[in-house]
């Protein structure tokens, strides 16, 4: 049997006006100044500090963080439309807020009173980034095999064992970490200093990847623990029961993934709409050759409805109602799109689109990752299919 995922209580939902502004400011911020510099710093697989240092500014990694830490307290419609347009412009800018996002979720919904005023202010500001340590290298999608262990020593846990493909890993001052304790799989916060090393936590063996480049190979790592000590008061909820919360703050993420799926799709289906009243064959536009014209109906009536289940998945999570279903169908169902588009743009771009010269090839690289990322979309039929299941049961 699956474990229960922990339902958080609703949020307040965001004035659309200001919800408005707020996407209308990062759609002008991308535009200004990430396309023109993603693709050569996609290519030399550079971090963008300066960049990152921008979004510090428009205080995007306080989106959700209510006010009264220092966040700007938005709904999640509103941090789904800003992960769109920063996918649109360079999807690899959204790793470096998702799990971020996911660690700060995890706090607000079920840290203490004082867990909240110790770590919340500096995450909303990124000051102090945030990171998740779930998977390990024999512990993917089965998050009950977790072997990185956290024994009671008094007022401390002493942790031991490895995580696998740590977002932030190295510049985080905030890890969100699931260990295996007496009691069963528990939730911690550990907190660290930005580096390759700090007392028992080291670093390692950065990943390179097919795509997601710039940030992700930079901050995608491994990381150690070996005698780690962290106090006891960073426990999140109760010894044993911290998969349920782990579980929740996923649907978080999946719904970031659906996010910047629709970005991914959107630019590839924008640059396809673009080239296709351009380029002209045979005297004519290829926009006006039928065979162009059906695959552009497919790839908007695709992009429209990832767009509508990505919303629908963030509108029942920010009302504190079951979405494992809905979040795992936005997930599968915009990630397939993102790579059905980014295909499809290739094909109308035909040679020109497979060279550098145009970012059509970036997004058909990255858009393997959102089918991958988050639980693979075969984990996300079995969720879909078990929750199907439940429900129906419920209703009995």
């Amino acid at each position: 049997m699956a474990p229960e995922v922990s339902r958080p209580t609703a949020t307040t939902s965001t004035d659309p006006d200001v919800r408005r502004d707020i996407v209308d400011t990062v759609r002008r911020f991308v535009a200004n100044e990430v396309a023109p510099v993603a693709t050569a710093l996609e290519h030399e697989d550079t971090y963008p500090a300066d960049i990152v240092a921008q979004m510090r500014g428009l205080g995007l990694f306080g989106v959700t963080i209510p006010e009264e830490y220092g966040g700007l307290g938005l709904d999640l419609l509103t941090y789904i439309g800003v992960i769109e347009e920063l996918a649109f412009g360079w999807m690899s800018l959204t790793g470096v807020v998702n799990t971020h996002t996911m660690a700060a979720t995890l706090i607000m919904t079920h840290g203490s009173d004082d867990q909240k005023r110790r770590w919340l202010p500096t995450m909303a500001t990124g000051t102090r980034r945030g990171a998740l340590s779930l998977s390990e290298p024999d512990a993917g999608s089965d998050t009950r095999n977790i072997s990185c262990t956290a024994v009671r020593d008094g007022d401390e846990y002493v942790v031991n064992g490895t995580k696998a493909w740590v977002t932030n890993g190295e510049r985080a001052g905030i890890v969100a970490l699931a260990a295996r304790t007496e009691e069963g799989i528990s939730a911690f916060i550990v907190e660290k200093e930005p580096g390759p090393h700090f007392e028992g936590i080291s670093t390692g063996k950065h990943v390179g990847k097919l795509g997601y480049r710039g940030v992700e190979t930079v901050e995608t790592v491994e990381m150690s623990y070996t005698d780690h000590r962290l106090p006891a008061a960073n426990l999140i909820g109760e010894a044993g029961r911290g998969l349920p919360l782990i579980l929740g703050v996923l649907e978080v993420g999946r719904i970031n993934i659906a996010a910047r799926a629709v970005g991914v799709a959107r630019a590839a289906f924008e640059a396809a709409l673009a080239y296709a009243r351009q380029r002209e064959t045979f005297g004519r536009p290829i926009g006006e050759h039928q065979a162009i014209q059906l695959k552009l109906a497919d790839m908007a009536t695709h992009l429209e409805a990832a767009r509508l289940l990505t919303r629908n998945a963030a509108e029942r999570k920010a009302a504190g109602l079951r979405c494992d279903v809905e979040a795992g169908m936005a997930k599968l169902f915009a990630s397939e799109t993102a790579l059905e588009l980014a295909t499809e743009s290739m094909r109308i771009h035909g040679g020109i689109g497979y060279t550098v010269d145009l970012p059509v090839e970036r997004y058909y690289r990255d858009a393997p990752l959102m089918v991958i990322g988050e639980g693979t979309n075969e984990i996300q039929r079995l969720v879909i299919a078990r929750g199907l299941l439940a429900r129906g049961r419920d209703t009995d």
